[in-house]
């Protein structure tokens, strides 16, 4: 198993698993889970989801997490 602090923002935030309030998780994962495993145990949206970063970089869906990673995913945005 490995740690993790995922961060939802935005309207992402109703499918956090420890309330709609809370803006990170630490959580434990199995080595060798990637990002769309990690969307999929959260329960999210595929469509929903716009951009994952991960330690402050973008990462792509099969990037596999690491022990200590944080993680910041973010829904499409709109505004003017």
């Amino acid at each position: 198993m490995i740690r993790i602090e995922v961060s939802l923002f935005a309207t992402l935030r109703k499918y956090n698993p420890a309330g709609p309030g809370k803006k990170s998780i630490k959580l434990e994962v199995e080595e060798g889970t990637d990002l769309e495993n990690l969307f999929k145990e959260l329960k999210l949206p595929r469509d929903e989801i716009k951009t994952t970063f991960v330690n402050n970089r973008r990462q792509s869906g099969d990037y596999v997490l690491q022990d200590g990673d944080k993680v910041g995913i973010f829904p499409a945005i709109a505004g003017g």
